[in-house]
């Protein structure tokens, strides 16, 4: 007999009401009325007579009432259990377990009997761990309930289910969590004994309750001990039936819940062979296997074979230790006596035939036929089991040989092989790929991998009886040194000093053997840096060549390689590598390398530039005065030859373009070889050097023939400029497109220069230029043809034109060292007044030309960050009109103006903050425009601007409320208030809450959230997942 006289009475007035809110809804109702009614339920429950509710609610014949019984009372005891009367704690136990045990019994929906489980379990948490408790074997104590009230045993399985995920998730602590497990352990055998009941093949279980059971033990996995699962497992591979699809695809996902979350899980340390891994792959061999040649068959992937790759993988993933040291064991496989009558082994197979037969069907899997993700969605679950594998085989001997087969696999077929160049890029790839593999292998295999290979190779040579056969051999062992080269640490690989032994590389094919030599000239170029490594190892190879020998023998190769079409891009390139890597080493060589810039014209035009920029980076390594010859016999002649072409009285035509980039791509080079290589000056002892150098380098800078060289380079650039902006005329239509294209590809020539020839004071070299002649010339180019390359080169100059300052002078002579800093000092300021103003001077230009110069990544905003105080001294009226346009920009549906914008607004405000000089301009640019700037932002926030620029607009609300707090207080209230404000789903109560959330927080994540906020309910989003969703973005 239910007992609920202990709850609260309602009248039935009240109940009748309770009944129509929770009843069914009426799809006619408006929506006003709907939500009213949700308003209405949420209020009742709120309400402390609720408790009296949950009685007659769950005696109603509609579900829906009956489900909002349920709902009410998990809801009381999540909510409101501390107002509850602990006397009466008991009697709430016994009703709802009363009331649980008969729903179940009439038949009630799975929904509401959800609801109750989930109810007895919140309660079981609040009275369970309490000492003394409340509810001794509170799991045994339902269940005897359900059973006794005469419950089947699917839905107490149903019910176990939910206790463990209820207690696995609930937030406890200390001893209470100790005891609520204990509990959980004392109940396993319950849970268990039901579990194997309704696995028993001998008895007819219907599905539904096989079903829950599987679920159940799943849920449990956390609580039982291996013992307890171990006995299970038997009992699910005889599910494993594909003539049985729901069957088979819940014991498989049973099974994979064991390998990952049971106390069977570790297999990394040979957990479950005897239980797991070996009765799985029996049952593969015996019964799986058909499957998977059904599935190869058909070209089919059902459902059964979509699971088995899953429990195949997972198996892979559990078991790679156990597959590593089987693959070749001849050992029997005996199942244990609870297995021999699921999986028998009456062939006797020995672990490696399982192994082998288990490898078989996983490479099955990953080669399906099709594509993945249109014809197939299968193969990709083996990805992962193919990567552990490696990891497991490291320690073994046949890695070993693993390195000897992918050298042979990475072989090219000999001549005449015909494939077609589709096949060669999908080998080339595949090779790449096998690099990778090599180099996970080296961290194991280590020397004796880099010995392998550097034997083979000069075994290789030293072999060759006939000159035209074996380079393939060769060729695949060099390319397998190449892919070595990230892993290798110099200082432990001696045996490279045998690999670049000048007869080794004499002997390989310096004619024809294209493959071959690209090969080699990759390699040298890969290994450019170990030619200038001190190794601790260097003793050991005193007694053959020297470094620079050797260095010299790779430099030799490669320029032998230069003047053949094939391979002068890879020869170019080694060149380069090995030429910046090791200028120190071959500065003293710089006359052969003369000889070299001699025979230049046989070189093929694309790769001049590489050759020059080798020859720059040899030259930079030589003091600045002797740099000053070989740099001027190099670019004064292209110097010449460009101002020839540009200086045709006609436009200048593609071949005559192509012919002025070539010289601007050469001059390029020859720039980035004389920068100076990131670690020369800090490898110099001390700062008197480092002046030092650095007055050597402006000594020669002002001799006349560097003076002449540079104002030559700025007059070829300045005439490059006027040259990309001439307009097509009249009658050359037919060459427009090539033109245009032209006219890029001329225009990114004139970036990378610029780009190379221009840096910070500390950072020139003789034929450097100044930034801002420099700079006036990208406006100019800017007005004419506006690109996103000119501005972004306008922002690089402007950085350089405010660069660090120097650092401090050191020294002993007192007096002296004043002196000089004071001299720095005034040049210093000199030029921050020269730069100044250019600045004041092109940046009208540049805003003149388009608002777009804003939506640059990087580039207005750079100006605000570094010219904060120059953008105060622009004529009058520029820095308003610049003001508004950005204010302007703020509520453009273009994300990218906006987000600039709002950048440029935000540093703007933050620099004129920092300085305390610009307190006066600050005061009057945030009186002049804060306003429009604060209503701009919350106008975006509730509905003008695109959800995706919301975080942009909530920092520039964060910059505001910090840098402007007082006038911010004002303007909020102001703007959220004013009657014209933006019509939104936000009212005045809204509104005054995200004004005291801002307004009382210091913290920028509150504002966010704040503002996240006001803008999902402005928009009518809050409560949706489209809402949230793009909140998260």
């Amino acid at each position: 007999m239910v007992d609920a006289s202990f709850l609260p009475t309602l009248s039935s007035l009240d109940v009748d009401r309770a009944t129509q809110a929770y009843g069914q809804p009426n799809s006619f109702l408006p929506p006003d009325e709907l939500r009213l009614r949700q308003q209405e339920l949420f209020e009742i429950q709120k309400r402390p007579e609720a408790w009296g509710l949950v009685l007659p609610l769950l005696n109603h014949e509609d579900p829906n009432v009956q489900f909002f019984g349920a709902h009410t009372v998990q809801v009381k005891i999540a909510r409101d259990w501390l107002s509850f009367p602990e006397d009466q704690a008991v009697p709430l136990r016994d009703l709802l377990t009363q009331l649980t045990a008969h729903s179940i019994v009439i038949g009630r929906n799975n929904v509401i009997l959800r609801k109750l489980f989930v109810s007895l379990c919140s309660l079981a948490l609040k009275l369970a761990p309490q000492h003394p408790t409340q509810w001794p074997d509170w799991i045994l104590s339902c269940v005897t309930a359900f059973s006794g009230s005469g419950a089947q045993t699917g839905p107490i399985l149903d019910f176990l289910s939910i206790v463990a995920e209820e207690v696995s998730t609930a937030d406890l602590l200390g001893p209470n969590k100790t005891r609520m497990v204990d509990t959980m352990k004392d109940g396993s055998q319950i849970v268990l004994q039901a579990i194997r009941s309704s696995l028993d093949r001998s008895s007819a279980v219907p599905a539904n309750q096989v079903l829950s059971a599987m679920k159940c033990f799943q849920s449990w996995l956390l609580y039982l001990g291996a013992a307890d699962v171990i006995a299970i497992i038997p009992l699910l591979l005889l599910f494993l039936n594909p003539e049985d699809d729901t069957l088979f695809i819940a014991a498989s996902a049973t099974l994979q819940e064991i390998m990952s979350s049971s106390p069977l899980s570790n297999g990394q340390l040979g957990t479950g062979v005897k239980t797991l891994a070996q009765p799985l792959l029996l049952w593969l061999d015996s019964k799986g296997s058909i499957i998977v040649e059904n599935t190869l068959r058909s070209g089919l992937v059902d459902e059964v074979s979509h699971s088995l790759c899953k429990l195949l993988a997972e198996l892979g993933d559990h078991s790679t230790p156990y597959f590593a040291r089987s693959i070749a064991s001849k050992a029997r496989v005996d199942p244990l006596e609870a297995y021999q009558s699921v999986v028998p082994n009456p062939s006797a197979k020995t672990k490696g035939q399982l192994t082998q037969r288990y490898l078989r069907v996983m490479l099955d899997y990953t080669g399906l036929s099709g594509y993945f993700g249109a014809d197939e969605e299968t193969s990709e679950l083996t990805l992962g089991f193919w990567y552990m594998l490696q990891e497991a085989l490291w320690d073994l001997t046949v890695y070993v040989e693993l390195v000897k087969i992918l050298r042979r696999k990475t072989t090219f077929p000999p001549r005449g092989h015909g494939w077609s160049k589709d096949q060669i890029i999908r080998f080339q790839t595949y090779r790449r790929d096998i690099g990778d593999t090599l180099i996970n292998a080296y961290y194991v295999i280590r020397d004796e991998m880099l010995i392998y290979f550097v034997d083979s190779l000069i075994q290789e040579l030293s072999n060759r009886s006939d000159p035209n056969q074996g380079w393939e051999e060769i060729e695949s062992t060099l390319h397998c040194l190449s892919s070595l080269q990230e892993a290798l640490d110099y200082d432990k690989a001696p045996d490279l000093a045998r690999l670049f032994n000048p007869e080794v590389i004499g002997r390989l094919p310096s004619a024809g053997r294209s493959r071959v030599r690209l090969t080699t000239l990759n390699l040298l170029g890969t290994y450019s840096s170990w030619f200038a490594h001190e190794s601790p190892q260097q003793e050991k190879i005193l007694s053959g060549p020297s470094k620079l020998d050797m260095l010299l023998s790779a430099v030799g190769y490669v320029v032998a390689a230069l003047p053949e079409p094939t391979l002068s891009v890879q020869a170019a390139l080694a060149l380069r590598n090995l030429c910046d890597a090791n200028r120190k080493l071959l500065a003293p060589q710089i006359g052969a390398f003369a000889e070299l810039h001699a025979g230049l014209a046989r070189v093929p035009d694309a790769e001049k530039s590489k050759v020059l920029q080798s020859i720059a980076s040899v030259i930079e390594a030589l003091p600045p005065a002797q740099q000053i010859p070989p740099i001027e016999a190099m670019a004064t002649p292209i110097v010449q030859k460009l101002m020839d072409i540009l200086n045709s009285p006609t436009t200048l035509p593609p071949e005559a373009r192509s012919l002025a980039i070539l010289q601007l791509e050469t001059l390029a080079g020859i720039s980035k070889g004389l920068t100076r290589a990131t670690d020369d000056l800090l490898d110099l002892n001390e700062e008197s050097e480092v002046q030092q150098i650095l007055e050597q380098v402006n000594l020669a800078r002002r001799d006349d023939r560097m003076a002449r060289l540079r104002e030559a380079i700025l007059a070829a650039i300045s005439r490059c400029v006027e040259a990309t902006g001439q307009d097509v005329g009249v009658g050359q239509v037919g060459r427009i497109v090539l033109l245009r294209r032209a006219l890029s590809n001329s225009s990114q020539a004139i970036n990378e220069l610029v780009k190379s020839i221009t840096s910070l004071a500390s950072d020139a070299t003789i034929i450097s230029l100044p930034p801002a002649p420099l700079l006036s010339l990208v406006c100019m180019a800017a007005e004419r043809q506006l690109t996103a390359s000119w501005l972004a080169l306008a922002t690089m100059l402007f950085a350089q034109m405010n660069p660090p300052p120097p650092m401090p002078l050191t020294g002993d002579e007192d007096g002296l060292l004043k002196r000089r800093e004071a001299e720095l000092e005034r040049q210093r300021a000199e030029e921050e007044e020269r730069a100044k103003a250019v600045v004041i001077e092109v940046l009208p230009i540049l805003l003149n030309v388009s608002l777009s110069f804003m939506a640059a990544p990087g580039a207005m905003e750079n100006v605000a960050q570094d010219f904060t105080a120059t953008l105060y001294h622009l004529p009058p009226g520029a820095l308003d009109a610049l003001m508004q346009c950005s204010v302007r920009a703020m509520a453009l549906q273009e994300r990218y103006s906006l987000i600039a914008a709002c950048n440029f607004l935000s540093n703007l405000i933050h620099r004129s903050c920092v300085y305390p000089a610009l307190e006066a301009q600050r005061t009057q640019l945030i009186s002049g425009h804060g306003r429009d700037i604060m209503r701009a932002v919350l106008f975006g926030l509730a509905g003008v601007s695109p959800r995706s620029a919301t975080p942009n607009l909530v920092e520039m609300l964060s910059t505001l409320l910090v840098r402007c707090v007082e006038e911010s207080r004002v303007w909020l209230k102001e703007i959220l208030f004013d009657a014209d404000f933006l019509p939104s789903k936000a009212g005045p109560a809204i509104k005054e809450t995200f004004v005291k959330t801002v307004l009382g927080s210091r913290s920028i994540k509150r504002t966010r959230e704040a503002a996240n906020q006001f803008a999902l309910v402005a928009r009518g989003l809050e409560g949706t997942s489209f809402g949230y969703a793009s909140v998260s973005m």
